[in-house]
């Protein structure tokens, strides 16, 4: 694991150098900062709508009593896709701009699950479920509500 994110913080950068200085060897040096500056403040805009996108998704989903696990994976997503497209670099932004598209989250969505559920293993005592009888420590306290209605003259 920390193999990897050396690798990860060390080769991406020196890719993304390598990007620009031939797409400025290509273009010209104010053109590739243009293209920098202007994928950075699109791909914010774009994170930002779509992020609020995904937060009345959330909402919704709560609303209804559900729990928003797919679209709190995609403002995860969103959230990522906004820091790479202000990070500089070419090969950063396409993929933030790829994250940015639903079609392409639901992609990279669903190959996380695999991989997460490929992880995951869940272990019940088969033998002692469900329990013949419950613990001896627990106790069971009876209890009632009272509901006292107020009178007329009690009322603000």
């Amino acid at each position: 694991m920390l193999l990897r994110l050396l690798l990860l913080f060390t080769l991406v950068p020196l890719v993304e150098l390598a990007l620009l200085i031939v797409v400025a060897q290509h273009t010209s040096l104010m053109f590739t900062i243009a293209l920098v500056l202007v994928t950075g403040v699109v791909g914010a805009a774009l994170a930002r709508y779509e992020g609020l996108r995904c937060w009345r998704r959330v909402h919704e989903e709560i609303a209804a009593g559900r729990l928003p696990g797919d679209p709190l994976i995609d403002a995860l997503m969103i959230l990522v896709a906004g820091a790479l497209l202000v990070t500089p670099g070419v090969l950063t932004d396409l993929v933030g701009f790829a994250l940015l598209a639903p079609y392409f989250r639901r992609l990279v969505k669903n190959w996380l699950k695999r991989r997460f559920e490929a992880h995951i293993r869940i272990v019940f005592p088969l033998q002692d479920w469900p329990p013949s009888e419950p613990p001896a420590h627990d106790e069971i306290i009876d209890t009632r509500v009272i509901d006292e209605q107020l009178e007329d003259d009690d009322h603000v």
